[in-house]
Parts: C-alpha cells; sequence; structure tokens
C-alpha cells in the first residue's frame, strides 16, 4: 500500500485516501448523513470528500474518529522517541545515591584525621 501511494502525486493520494473512507463508511453500513452528523460536519463536506473534492486535517481527523479509525493516525508521522539502538548507546541513569559504606569488623581501623597543632 506505501509503494502504491508513493508514486502518486499528492493530489491522487488525497482522492485514494477518501475513496477508503468512503469504502470504509460503506463497510460498516453508514449513511453519509450518520457520518456527518457523528463527525461534526455537514453531509455536502462528506459528499465532497467521496467524490475527491478533498478535505480539511480537522475533518479527515473527525471522519477517522467517527469511522473509528484513530489508531492508524498514529502511522501518520512516527513518533519521535528514542529509537532502541540510540536507547542502547546512553549510558543508564543513576536512580540512587549508594548507601555509605560500613567498615568491615576485619578491616584495620582508619587514620585519625590530622588537626593543626599536631606537628
Amino acid at each position: 500500500m506505501y509503494h502504491e501511494l508513493n508514486a502518486k502525486s499528492p493530489e491522487l493520494v488525497e482522492i485514494e485516501i477518501c475513496k477508503r473512507l468512503e469504502r470504509v463508511r460503506l463497510g460498516q453500513n453508514i449513511s453519509q448523513q450518520q457520518l456527518a452528523a457523528t463527525a461534526g460536519v455537514s453531509r455536502r463536506t462528506i459528499s465532497r470528500m467521496e467524490n475527491g473534492q478533498g478535505i480539511s486535517l480537522n475533518t479527515l481527523i473527525r471522519v477517522m474518529r467517527a469511522l473509528d479509525l484513530t489508531h492508524h493516525l498514529e502511522s501518520l508521522v512516527p513518533s519521535l522517541d528514542i529509537r532502541p539502538i540510540e536507547r542502547v548507546k546512553q549510558k543508564p541513569e543513576r536512580k540512587h545515591a549508594s548507601s555509605p559504606r560500613r567498615q568491615l569488623p576485619n578491616a584495620s581501623p582508619q587514620k585519625p584525621t590530622w588537626k593543626w597543632g599536631d606537628e
């Protein structure tokens, strides 16, 4: 599908997307009027969309919500999260400071600290 749309002009891609939305609407047995009411747009907007006369991004999102296709919106633009390979290259963050070290019972006693006048 990606390569199919990639080879077309932006206008033809828009027409193809709108035709696919029409097929989804018909597959769900929803009338243009019902879709328009659910999406919060006019029936004329739905008709123009299905006739390849274009729609706004706002209308596209509304129609996709009304057809329960919002899970496909995530694939339109990839997330800018760190990619797995970049995560491997990062040093792990230190979450907590380590606890103070305790002296072992068999360890030699610490040297007394030097003070002025102990010369």
